[in-house]
């Protein structure tokens, strides 16, 4: 075996390696992301949870702030409030690979795998991979709770 055949073959398998790498981290996120509960630091903060998913509760619509919003992870939706009576709702998968999004900062919702960035207003991508918008979705306020339509 000659020194260059010995590099090639050593260069190819790096290559292959780091390859398997980079696939098993999109492929290990792309079903939810972290299973930790931080839902969105930055505006709201949140367990990520909370509702009652029977009656399609989310939550209080207190808990979300103006000019941010909060990730429900369980209901796999994001909400946010543009301005003070306001709410928007969107589904919490990333349209560039599936990862769900993670926090509101900014006035963006953001995914964590690739800093994807979608508009609090209409979930339309600002920044990142993601060419596509996030799937809008309806909520209702009924009195002070925020609910799926």
């Amino acid at each position: 075996m000659t020194a260059s055949t010995s590099r090639r073959s050593v260069l190819a398998a790096a290559g292959a390696a780091t390859a398997a790498v980079s696939l098993a981290a999109c492929s290990s996120e792309s079903g939810g992301g972290e299973s930790g509960s931080d839902s969105n630091s930055g505006e709201g903060g949140g367990d990520g949870g909370g509702g009652d998913a029977a009656s399609g509760e989310l939550g209080k619509a207190a808990d979300i702030p103006e000019g941010g919003g909060k990730v429900f992870k369980d209901q796999k939706v994001v909400v946010t409030r543009p301005s003070a009576n306001e709410y928007k709702a969107f589904d919490s998968t990333c349209t560039h690979q599936g990862c769900a999004v993670k926090e509101i900062t900014g006035g963006n919702i953001v995914c964590p795998c690739h800093n994807s960035k979608f508009d609090i207003n209409d979930g339309s991508p600002t920044g990142g991979p993601a060419k596509k918008p996030l799937a809008p979705k309806k909520v209702v306020v009924e009195g002070d709770s925020i609910k799926l339509a």
